[in-house]
């Protein structure tokens, strides 16, 4: 059963909440992204992220300093900041529709805005609530102007001291955010599974009093299902349809199969936990016959001396426990026994 929207923000729900980010890897084509809602869906996430901005609502046309990617080693190097943002933004006037389309699909849709128009635009959207992303975490005016909308908020914590989230949550909370997640982030595309010090995340629930979760930008699902013994309840990793067909995030995306296995073993994960418990559980039972005991391995007359020739610990386990073996040995039979007798008091 997928959670309801308050359980989500509720810090005593640990159940796993699974989010596909869409993120530009519908490649610009509406059709494209609404199989990636199916796909998402038929894998059980329990919401779909897009991005809300344009190449203009996000950077300007240049090709001098930082707006060219020069860097050898990232996943869009060669493009201008324009240019990347341009071929990665999901259309606005897709957005009504394809909101529309998760909804029927029982999949939540939300976005991630990057100014104040993108925010003013999904409030008449009805969005339910807010992702905040790593490169936006200490923008103010934007922090400011969604908590004012009410609106729970989740907001990824890469690319910031804890200084800054501290500043950054008290923008939040003093601007009407009453509901917020904190993802722990990497923000490299991928991200190497030694950089996510995911350990970080129980102190992240214990500074900021809320529930955690991960955005997670390594490949595999390997992350996130650690995460869970630490806490994590929020799961957000990016999603297509086929690696090989390319996007501009498509390297570090889940696929469909992977996204669902990812769904299962959080979840499978999260119900291990369970609580601290010793004892013999009611589902151990039926598996205590399988214990070790002492049984009469040959006939044993009344008054005969039992002894290692006649007894021994073997399984099953309705004879005495182990532990009295070594007081046995040496004592007379009450009675006369047959081998494969359990061993009790009453025949001593």
């Amino acid at each position: 059963m997928k959670l309801e929207i308050d359980e989500v923000f509720n810090i005593d729900n640990k159940k796993p909440f699974i989010i596909a980010e869409m993120s530009g890897n519908h490649n610009q084509s509406l059709d494209r992204a609404k199989k990636i809602i199916d796909a998402a869906a038929e894998a059980s996430a329990d919401a779909i992220k897009f991005q809300t901005y344009t190449a203009d609502t996000m950077t300007i046309q240049a090709s001098h300093g930082l707006f060219q990617i020069d860097d050898e080693s990232s996943l869009w190097e060669g493009y201008t900041l324009y240019e990347l943002y341009e071929q990665a933004h999901t259309p606005w006037e897709w957005h009504k529709e394809l909101f529309a389309y998760a909804n029927e699909r029982d999949i939540i849709p939300f976005s991630t805005p990057f100014d104040n128009t993108a925010v003013d635009f999904l409030e008449d959207l009805e969005v339910p609530f807010y992702k905040i992303g790593s490169f936006e975490n200490t923008h103010h005016p934007l922090l400011k102007k969604v908590a004012s909308t009410g609106k729970p908020v989740i907001m990824s914590t890469g690319l910031a001291t804890v200084a800054d989230l501290d500043e950054s949550v008290r923008v939040l909370r003093d601007h009407g955010c009453e509901k917020l997640v904190l993802l722990k982030c990497t923000s490299s595309y991928p991200a190497d599974a030694s950089s996510s010090n995911l350990n970080t995340i129980p102190h992240l629930a214990d500074l900021f009093e809320c529930k955690v979760g991960l955005s997670d930008h390594t490949l595999g699902i390997g992350a996130p299902i650690a995460a869970v013994a630490l806490g994590a309840t929020v799961f957000e990793k990016h999603f297509t349809l086929n690696r090989s067909e390319g996007g501009v995030d498509a390297d570090f995306s889940l696929e469909p199969q992977e996204l669902k296995k990812l769904v299962e073993e959080t979840n499978r994960a999260c119900q291990a936990l369970g609580n601290i418990s010793y004892g013999i559980q009611e589902s151990e039972k039926a598996s205590l016959r399988f214990k070790q005991s002492v049984y009469v391995v040959k006939d044993v007359e009344k008054g005969q001396h039992f002894t290692s020739e006649n007894t021994r610990v073997i399984r099953p386990g309705d004879g005495l426990p182990p532990k009295y073996y070594e007081r046995i040995l040496g004592k007379k039979a009450k009675e006369n026994i047959e081998t494969g007798t359990p061993l009790s008091w009453d025949l001593l």
